[in-house]
């Protein structure tokens, strides 16, 4: 196994899992009653809190709805694409060798 094949392999998933926990995050913000604080919504907010704390800081809410999730999400999934998709730099690498 290659560097760039254990790389695929770790990263593929990884960036999936993010992308998955943010859209629950996006489903969860339609849900304002929900404590977050109590499992199993915990198991969602733990891992994407960190990510949304600093953008927060930078995009203000747009009408009172916070759209922090959602450009992680495009984050999330561009990323993905440009290292594992079709013509991602990833795949390109491990065509070469």
């Amino acid at each position: 196994m290659t560097g760039v094949d254990l790389t695929t392999w770790i990263l593929g998933p990884v960036l999936g899992l993010m992308t998955f926990l943010f859209i629950f995050r996006i489903i969860l913000t339609w849900y304002p009653q929900v404590n977050l604080n109590r499992l199993p919504f915990n198991l969602i907010v733990w891992p994407t809190e960190p990510f949304l704390v600093p953008l927060r800081k930078l995009v203000q809410p747009i009408g009172g709805v916070d759209i922090t999730p959602i450009i992680w999400v495009g984050i999330f999934s561009l990323v993905r694409e440009i290292l594992l998709g079709q013509q991602g730099l990833l795949t390109m690498l491990d065509r070469v060798n």
